[in-house]
């Protein structure tokens, strides 16, 4: 593993964080907008025969949840690459 120099190491916790930040806002919006807060308005559409705003509280957080841990997982790995930080 290579050793950053202080600056580098800021440069990359900085947009490590950043991505962070962003993808919990995501999952926020997702669990807590779309299944309480938007959950009557969600709930005039379907989706597999059930309430837009329910799936989302019971089922669409998770699956968000899920991909957003994936594609955070890809994000970071390009970060590492970038960084000369990479494991194997």
């Amino acid at each position: 593993m290579t050793q950053l120099s202080d600056q580098q190491a800021k440069a990359y916790w900085r947009r490590n964080l950043g991505l962070a930040a962003r993808l919990l806002v995501i999952w926020f919006i997702v669990s807590f907008g779309f299944g309480i807060l938007l959950v009557e308005e969600l709930n005039q559409f379907r989706l597999g025969g059930y309430k837009l705003g329910f799936w989302f509280a019971q089922q669409g957080s998770i699956y968000v949840f899920v991909v957003l841990i994936f594609y955070y997982s890809h994000k970071m790995t390009k970060l590492d690459r970038e960084f000369g930080i990479e494991e194997d």
